[in-house]
C-alpha cells in the first residue's frame, strides 16, 4: 500500500532564500505604477472631457475662461433632452467645437417670435437666458438632429443662423464648471419643458 503526504513540508532552513535585486524590484514597481496611471488616464479620458469656455454665447450660464467637465458617454447610454448643455463639432467646420443648449428635438417645430421661443406652439420658460431673442423664425427639426441656441441669444452663432446639429457631431453633455473654484457649479438640465402661456 502506498502512502501520500497531504501537508506541505517546511522549507529547508539550511538553504538561503533567493535574493531579489532591489534596483530591479524598484524599477519593476515603478513601471507597474506608470502603466496603471496611463491606463486609468485613458479610461477617464474616454468617459470625461475637459473644455474651456472661449466666448460669451452662453452667458450668464457660462463665462469665458471657465473650465467644464463633459460626459462623453451621455448620449451613447441615453437620449438627448431639452435643456442639456452640449459640446459639439460645428457642422460647417467639424474642427471647431461649440457649446450650446438643446432647445428643439427631432420632429419638433421651433418658433421664435415676440422675444419668446415656442416648441410646437408652447412657449418655453427660460429663466437662464441673458435677454429675449431679437430675431424671428420657424424651424422643423429633422430626424437625428437637434436645434441648439446659446443662452446669450443675441450674441450667439447657433441653429437660428446656421441650422441643425446632427447627433453624430455631439461630443457630450456638460456636467460641471470646475474652474475657477469659486464658480464651481453643477450644470443641471433646466426644466424648459414647462409651458408659460
Amino acid at each position: 500500500m502506498e502512502s501520500y503526504r497531504s501537508e506541505v513540508l517546511p522549507d529547508d532552513p539550511t538553504r538561503p532564500a533567493p535574493r531579489r535585486n532591489p534596483v530591479l524590484s524598484f524599477l519593476l514597481e515603478t513601471l507597474q505604477t506608470i502603466l496603471m496611471a496611463l491606463v486609468l488616464y485613458f479610461l477617464i479620458d474616454l468617459v470625461l472631457g475637459r473644455v474651456r469656455v472661449e466666448n460669451i454665447s452662453m452667458e450668464p450660464t457660462l463665462q469665458p475662461g471657465e473650465f467644464i467637465l463633459v460626459n462623453k458617454m451621455a448620449y451613447r447610454l441615453g437620449d438627448f433632452s431639452r435643456g442639456d448643455v452640449v459640446i459639439f463639432h460645428y457642422p460647417r467646420n467639424p474642427n471647431e467645437d461649440y457649446i450650446k443648449r438643446i432647445i428643439g428635438l427631432p420632429g419638433e417645430t421651433v418658433t421664435i417670435q415676440n422675444g419668446h421661443v415656442y416648441i410646437n406652439n408652447q412657449q418655453l420658460d427660460e429663466p437662464y437666458i441673458a435677454a429675449p431673442p431679437q430675431y424671428t423664425g420657424e424651424w422643423v427639426v429633422p430626424n437625428d438632429q437637434v436645434f441648439v441656441l446659446g443662452d446669450n441669444r443675441n450674441q450667439s452663432s447657433d441653429s437660428h443662423s446656421w441650422g441643425f446639429v446632427p447627433h453624430d457631431l455631439i461630443v457630450g453633455r456638460a456636467l460641471v464648471i470646475y474652474w475657477p473654484l469659486d464658480n464651481l457649479k453643477i450644470l443641471n438640465q433646466t426644466p424648459v419643458v414647462n409651458a408659460a402661456n
